[in-house]
């Protein structure tokens, strides 16, 4: 059982992340991409970030945590909701977007390239990606997860092998500079 399908470490999670959102990145997003596109949302985890995108897009929830579905399907029984892995990201489906929060960190170099390959298989013609990350160097672990630190010239190595990068820009979510965000398109 992973971290977060464990009840006790998912609440554990929730309540760590309790006031962290993703609405300034989303703020950045509706600069690019035109309301009422299709976005899929890749880690949703409680699904704060899937409400402030339901504001303005059509948005399908992902988590590879059936934990955080179930509990989000309670609160909305209509969602579009997938239960996918982050690297294989298997559905035939297509979207306009896709976006994380703070959720690739989480795999290898080698599993982050794999999945940015199978993003690009799952987008529209003239999609687009957003992706945050916590900014450093080396991999780290804490309480059994993985995290893996990026800068902007690792991000710029595997991103730049798939996407068109439009944008890589350091931003506060608890300490100055200790984050970034990839914007890149097809």
């Amino acid at each position: 059982m992973g971290f977060y399908d464990d009840e006790k470490t998912a609440l554990q999670y929730i309540a760590m992340a309790e006031g962290y959102d993703g609405r300034e990145l989303i703020e950045i997003l509706k600069l690019h991409l035109p309301q009422g596109s299709s976005v899929l949302e890749i880690g949703m985890g409680p699904g704060v970030d899937l409400e402030i995108l339901k504001e303005h897009f059509q948005v399908t929830g992902s988590d590879n945590a059936q934990f955080f579905l179930d509990r989000y399907r309670n609160s909305d029984p209509d969602a579009d909701l997938l239960l996918l892995d982050a690297v294989e990201l298997d559905t035939k489906r297509k979207f306009d977007c896709i976006f994380s929060n703070k959720v690739l960190h989480h795999l290898t170099n080698d599993d982050l390239a794999r999945s940015l390959d199978r993003q690009k298989a799952i987008l529209s013609d003239t999609g687009l990606v957003m992706h945050s990350f916590w900014r450093g160097e080396g991999t780290e672990e804490h309480q059994g997860l993985r995290f893996v630190n990026q800068t902007e010239d690792s991000l710029r190595s595997v991103f730049g092998d798939v996407f068109n990068i439009l944008d890589i820009v350091v931003y506060k979510e608890m300490e100055d500079d200790d984050s970034l965000y990839v914007l890149a398109s097809l």
